[in-house]
């Protein structure tokens, strides 16, 4: 079979490979369909991410139909549209007795410490394997991870009906985290620097965009709120500047959601946070969103359709990489295709 290989920083190859076979009776054989890249597979391939081991192939996003199942299986058979859920936890530490085994203390995520969806089969656990509908386009399917990350920043900060919530970035992630927000009753402001970005965010729903050239935006958005401040302010920016403005431009009680692993401290006044007993938490992964986010598909609340903007062939898995890298303003998503 083939198999999309990152062999170190840079060195982007399509290799065969034997079809990997099922090692345990609760195993899963699963035939992929379509492989999303992720701007965590950019950093992979240049060498930006500080958790991948070399030679690595690449893909956390990926959907297929199951091929095979161990002995054991009982809740995915042969035929069944699935989606991955690309995270393996031990199920033991402080972190997944607590329900949280996105942050389990040994983690491994598919297409980073193990190998991952970029090729034509995948064995994955059964409790990794969430059906979906067999009607639902292939190409919709892949998004139903994205989705899921924006879901978990939306449990994260606990978004409820009637929040005014911040997000600051429009890219992908910021744009799943919007439509979550949406769906939980939230008024949402978002801003970026990209105009084109900002326009699909109204598009999908947004009460307000900024355009952070153009304005200040903690001034924006307490204008907005009256001074009250953004209940919820998610940072998908992920730079030191933009922690310190979420926390200026949230609201006393309110909570502050970090997606960023940057390295760079950022200076913030403690006053700040127990002044009005503010909340600053990460998001990772996701933690029991796929059910949530498989649901409202099904109830038509994801806008999935269009929501992709580029699609490739596998053969065209350099040709794909390319294109990522030269059209950051307007790539929401890009797909390959393994058919």
């Amino acid at each position: 079979m083939k198999a999309g290989l990152i062999e170190a920083p840079g060195v982007l190859k399509m290799v065969e490979r034997d079809i990997p076979k099922l090692e345990k009776d609760t195993d899963v054989l699963v035939k992929i369909k379509r492989v999303g890249i992720c701007g965590s597979d950019m950093h992979i391939y240049h060498g930006k991410n500080a958790f991948v081991t070399y030679p690595r192939v690449w893909g956390h996003e990926f959907v297929g139909e199951v091929a095979e199942t161990g002995s054991a299986v009982t809740s995915v058979k042969a035929g069944d549209h699935v989606v991955a859920e690309p995270i393996l936890s031990c199920g033991e530490c402080y972190a997944c007795r607590q329900g949280r085994r996105n942050a389990c203390q040994t983690l491994k995520v598919f297409g980073v410490h193990v190998e991952g969806g970029a090729q034509e089969y995948v064995v994955i656990p059964e409790k990794n394997a969430h059906i979906i509908p067999s009607d639902l386009p292939w190409s919709q399917a892949v998004l139903i991870e994205p989705f899921t990350i924006g879901a978990q920043a939306c449990y994260r900060g606990n978004v409820q009906a009637g929040d005014v919530v911040f997000i600051m970035g429009a890219g992908t992630i910021g744009l799943t985290i919007m439509v979550n927000a949406k769906i939980l009753g939230a008024t949402v402001i978002i801003s970026d620097i990209v105009d084109g970005k900002l326009e699909y965010a109204k598009e999908l729903g947004a009460d307000y965009i900024l355009n952070a050239k153009e304005v200040d935006v903690v001034k924006k958005v307490l204008e907005i709120t009256e001074g009250m401040g953004a209940n919820v302010t998610v940072d998908a920016v992920c730079s030191k500047e933009s922690f310190e403005q979420a926390i200026d431009v949230t609201s006393t009680a309110g909570r502050v959601v970090e997606m960023s692993f940057n390295t760079t401290p950022s200076e913030i006044a403690p006053v700040k946070l127990a002044k009005g007993e503010m909340t600053i938490m990460g998001s990772r992964h996701q933690t029991g969103r796929f059910p949530v986010v498989i649901e409202y598909l099904k109830q038509g609340k994801l806008p999935l359709e269009g929501f992709a903007n580029a699609e490739f062939s596998f053969d065209q898995m350099h040709e794909a990489f390319d294109y990522a890298e030269k059209n950051t303003d307007t790539v929401r998503k890009i797909i390959l295709s393994m058919e």
